[in-house]
């Protein structure tokens, strides 16, 4: 059953152009339950805490983009080499 998340990045900075308010929101989808993996993540002890929603979030939303555009050549020769990185991952 996928799992949908709203991702909002926003600007911390004060020195926007006028008209632009430094924001983008979007909804995702994926398989994993995030704030799950995040835990399991964090158990590894291989990031420190303040790193592994950052690298957890950022992993998950590029692989979901990097699996429905696997054919594309720019994602066609790193697809073999992000499964190593994730098999190595999971059996940390």
């Amino acid at each position: 059953m996928p799992h949908s998340y709203r991702v909002t990045l926003q600007r911390q900075s004060a020195d926007l152009p006028a008209g632009q308010d430094g924001s983008v929101s979007f909804v995702v989808t994926n398989h994993d339950e995030l704030f799950q993996l995040m835990k399991r993540v964090a158990s590894l002890g291989i990031l420190p805490e303040g790193e592994v929603a950052e690298f957890t979030t950022g992993v998950k939303l590029f692989s979901e983009v990097m699996l429905r555009h696997r054919d594309e050549p720019l994602f066609a020769e790193l697809v073999p080499h992000f499964g190593s990185f994730m098999k190595r991952l999971k059996r940390q």
